[in-house]
């Protein structure tokens, strides 16, 4: 295992294949194991890396230093560190999140980025988002870790035949610190940079799907306000949408990162 000391945080890290660098970023409660279907179709044509962000998996989990802010610094630190030139960002829920950040804070580092099932803020505005939100910091404060793994695990995977993805996501999600989890769910809340998004230059992919939490219309407005960039949306599929429709992800991020590569053909970008 590989780990990394950055920006006072001991962070563990995974690093395989050659070719244009891709970083993926997983989402909030979980680590580089988000990614274990994408792996098989990006390795043959890309160095991938992974990095737990501070606080998840076998990264280190200090009590203070929470933000979508101080996650992406941590990346920037890492993509500097390894010496990766113009990464292509891939980040799913808060990794989307902190890939916005990124982009944002230095829109020269990422050669493109993919947004799956995220958006640039996660500021209520209506009552019923208020309401959701407070929902889910209650919940998540007063429910033990045991029954927010079973009820997320549910929720993102109901099928009959998702039996073993939805064991095998329970019981990963029991290995987090519940600290960590917490102080990570409230860094969330209240962020955003929806009002820097003209800052980002780089080709972008926000991939959705029918069934995430948050709207598809919602995604189609903030694509909007983005210079390159496209939304494409993934039938029967909820929030885990790499894991549930693997193959149907897959063949959209493939030809996205060729479009968006070094080597993609002049006029063919984006």
């Amino acid at each position: 295992m590989a780990y990394l000391q950055l920006n006072g945080c001991n962070l563990h890290y995974t690093d395989q294949g050659e070719g244009e660098p891709v970083l993926l970023i997983h989402g909030l409660g979980s680590s580089e194991r988000d990614w274990e279907y994408q792996l098989p179709a990006l390795l043959p044509g890309y160095r991938v890396l992974c990095l737990d962000m501070r606080g998840h998996g076998k990264s280190e989990k200090p009590k203070g230093g929470y933000s979508v802010k101080t996650f992406a610094e941590d990346c920037l630190a890492f993509i500097a560190f390894m010496q990766l030139s113009k990464p292509h960002i891939v980040g799913i829920s808060m990794g989307g999140m902190i890939a916005f950040q990124l982009a944002t804070d230095r829109p020269d580092v990422p050669a493109s980025l993919t947004i799956v099932n995220s958006g640039p803020e996660l500021i209520p505005r209506h009552p019923r988002e208020y309401l959701l939100v407070a929902q889910r910091l209650f919940f998540a404060h007063v429910l033990p870790l045991s029954a927010i793994a079973k009820g997320l695990a549910k929720t993102l995977f109901p099928k009959s035949e998702q039996q073993d993805i939805r064991e095998t996501f329970e019981s990963r999600w029991l290995e987090n610190d519940r600290r960590a989890y917490l102080a990570s769910l409230r860094a969330l809340v209240g962020w955003g940079v929806t009002d820097k998004l003209d800052r980002i230059i780089c080709p972008v992919l926000v991939i959705s799907a029918d069934k995430d939490y948050t709207p598809v219309e919602k995604k189609r407005e903030y694509v909007s306000r983005l210079g390159d960039a496209r939304l494409e949306v993934i039938e029967d599929s909820r929030h885990g949408t790499p894991i549930d429709q693997a193959d149907k992800f897959n063949a959209l991020l493939l030809d996205f990162l060729a479009q968006s590569g070094s080597a993609a053909p002049a006029g063919n970008a984006g």
